[in-house]
């Protein structure tokens, strides 16, 4: 791969807007998702009150799903947007201490669906390396089982059972992968047996969606029988030696959901090339833009009026558009 000296460089986009962050937010992402939440963002980019306070912040502590995690998190669940507003404005220097030290962490365990026709094709067993691994639950994909439009995958009596309606030619596997070794990598990994920390993942989830938080508790009840290791620091720094640990004999999977977006571009860029250096195979279910180079091969169409996910393996095949919580998963033919 070309050094990072001559590598093209990827135009960095202008900064969005705080009002316009929220209401791309409320149209993209929680419209046919939270009516609760869409309700929220569209009220937040009306709002000048609201808007001079998130304007105070950094720009990576101003997103919507911080703003309303920390919301149900010192304050739970608030019914409209009156109440929601009553709430920031009374306790905004709490609000702001919060959203200042923590980060959103939503380790959706549905997104497991989306990158098991992935993990199954490829050659046994698997060894996992998660980066921005949060609890660690998406290491866990074997412990489940997968309803695909009613093809079952694993254990049928499994406590965790993740649904997710296939489109196109899927390669649904006859059964989950053998996983014979897991380490996750997070700047701020969750300790599973601190109830605390264990509430602000819970809270990560949408209020108004009862099925999410259900499945996440499972996941967390699966994890605390044998929790994988999440290593605690720097991706771009622990990425090489966690990777050397692997065991020999096993193909190792670095894999990643939601994660590089918080990575500025030198970052991502450093990411990948860290990736062609070592001795793993690279999947990853990130939004449009993320994984610069592929969304030559997209229809903007097909994501304009939606939050997606593309699903690719390495740093240019794309093989699907996805759910970001895993509820669908389309089909696309795989680029090389």
């Amino acid at each position: 791969m070309p050094s990072a000296d001559h590598r093209p460089q990827q135009p960095q986009p202008a900064p969005v807007p705080v009002a316009e962050r929220y209401r791309r937010f409320a149209e993209r992402e929680a419209r046919g998702r939270s009516p609760l939440y869409e309700r929220f963002a569209l009220g937040v980019a009306d709002d000048r009150q609201l808007l001079s306070l998130l304007e105070q912040l950094p720009p990576d502590k101003q997103q919507p799903n911080l703003l309303f995690v920390a919301v149900l998190y010192l304050g739970g669940r608030q019914p409209d947007y009156r109440s929601f507003r009553a709430f920031v404005l009374e306790h905004a220097d709490q609000l702001v201490a919060t959203m200042l030290a923590r980060r959103t962490q939503t380790n959706e365990v549905g997104r497991c669906a989306l990158l098991l026709p992935v993990l199954a094709a490829l050659p046994g067993p698997l060894a996992l390396v998660e980066v921005g691994a949060s609890a660690g639950l998406c290491l866990l994909p074997d412990r489940s089982a997968y309803d695909y439009a009613g093809t079952i995958i694993g254990d049928p009596a499994a406590p965790l059972r993740l649904a997710c309606q296939p489109y196109g030619p899927v390669p649904i596997p006859a059964r989950p992968p053998e996983v014979v070794w897991r380490r996750g990598i997070d700047l701020a990994p969750i300790d599973l047996d601190d109830p605390d920390a264990v509430r602000w993942l819970e809270c990560c989830v949408w209020p108004d969606q009862p099925q999410r938080l259900a499945r996440l508790r499972a996941a967390v009840g699966i994890a605390r029988a044998d929790p994988p290791v999440v290593v605690r620091g720097d991706l771009l720094e622990l990425l090489g030696p966690v990777v050397a640990q692997a065991p020999a004999g096993a193909t190792v999977v670095v894999f990643h959901a939601a994660t590089l977006v918080y990575l500025p571009e030198p970052g991502r860029q450093r990411f990948a090339e860290l990736m062609a250096e070592l001795p793993a195979t690279w999947i990853w279910a990130e939004g449009p833009g993320v994984v610069w180079g592929l969304d030559a091969l997209l229809d903007r169409s097909m994501t304009a009026d939606q939050a997606v996910f593309l699903l690719g393996e390495g740093p240019r095949r794309l093989v699907g558009l996805a759910d970001p919580h895993g509820g669908w998963l389309q089909w696309l033919n795989p680029t090389a």
